[in-house]
This record gives C-alpha cells, structure tokens and sequence, in this order.
C-alpha cells in the first residue's frame, strides 16, 4: 500500500478565551494567541523540530491557529498553506459564552445540541453533523494531496476530535467524551486502503 499520510493535529494555543472555556468558533471574535499561547507554540515548534518528521504545514484560516502554525511553520523552515475546510463549528449566539451562561440563556437550544449532532446552536450556527461532513471532505482532499508525506494541521477542538471519532469509527457522542488541551498534539495515519490509525492523541508533555 505504501506508507500513508499522517496528519499530526495540533491544537491552537491558548486564547483569552481558552482558560475560561468560552465557545470560540469560526464566527465569533477570531481572537488572536495571548503570551501563554505564544509560549505553548514556541515549546510546540522546539518539539516538532527534534522529532523531525513534518514535511508540510496546513492551517485553518483563523487567527489563532495561522498564528500558532505561523511560530511552528518558522521553526521548521516551512511554508503555511491555509486550508478553509479546518476551521472550527460556528457556534452561532453561543460564540464568547461559558456553558453555564448558554444553559441559563438558552436551555432548550444546549439540550437539544448535546442530544443530537444535527442540531445546530442558536442563532442559525453549525451543526457537528455539518462540521463532520466539512472535515470528512477536507480529509479526503488533504490524503490525497499528502500521500506518503507527514503534514502538521493546526486547527481546533472540533476538527481535531472529529477527525479522531472518523478514524475510530466513534458515534458522535464521542466528541463529549475526548479532552483536548490547548497546544495539543495528536496523530492519524491514512492508508490507500481507506484503513486510518490513531497513533496518538492529547499529548502535551512538551509544554511542561
């Protein structure tokens, strides 16, 4: 089959709204990285560069992870492409809330969300189904385009979990049941055959 392509995920680094757990998607603010997110990149870049195996770096279109893949990208000596198709779920009127103030503001709306990945947030977000559907296409596009090759994506929470719960063949639910830190690195090889295997998820220890 020939080797495959392996996507390591790195999740963006902290933003303002990373500590506080704030739904931060594709359409609220785009806040920029804060100095702790600077910081987890550069420790993120040092780590990669001693591993030594990424050939390519692809980005969502968000600020904070183009920032994050930007630090990383200039470790390695590598271009950033930006790909449109790793951007997070817009997350509608929830965009800067906690989940507590979504549940008090709109309980009927979480409720339904958590039930079932084809409801979307309110205000007309994104659905997980739909972002499913987004990050499937992107990963056929991206396997193709990378064959054999080692290429770092950094994007977000939901891109990152779905493209683990695809790989596991996990029902959607899964996606409540995955913690994924800032800064994070995971990994899924991709074989011509169709066959992926996750060969690591949420490792953080280069930021300690």
């Amino acid at each position: 089959m020939g080797p495959p392509a392996t996507f390591v995920l790195l999740r963006h680094g902290e933003t303002p709204l990373t500590p506080q757990k704030r739904f931060s998607g594709s359409g609220g603010s785009d806040p920029s990285l804060s100095d702790a997110g600077r910081e987890q990149a550069v420790r993120t870049a040092e780590a990669l560069a001693r591993r030594g195996t990424v050939q390519a770096v692809v980005a969502s279109p968000l600020a904070r992870t183009r920032e994050t893949a930007g630090i990383v990208a200039a470790r390695l000596g590598l271009e950033v492409s930006v790909e449109e198709g790793l951007r997070e779920t817009d997350f509608g009127a929830w965009e800067g809330l906690t989940f507590g103030e979504v549940r008090e503001r709109h309980p009927d709306d979480l409720n339904a969300w958590l039930s079932s990945p084809d409801a979307e947030p309110t205000g007309g977000g994104e659905s997980f189904a739909a972002t499913a559907a987004r990050v499937a296409a992107t990963r056929d596009r991206l396997t193709a385009a990378y064959a054999g090759r080692t290429v770092l994506l950094v994007t977000h929470v939901t891109p990152i979990k779905t493209l683990i719960r695809l790989a596991l063949g996990a029902p959607p639910e899964a996606l409540f049941r995955m913690e994924l830190s800032a800064a994070s690195l995971s990994a899924v090889a991709y074989y011509a055959d169709g066959n992926a295997s996750v060969r690591l998820f949420n490792e953080t220890s280069h930021l300690r």
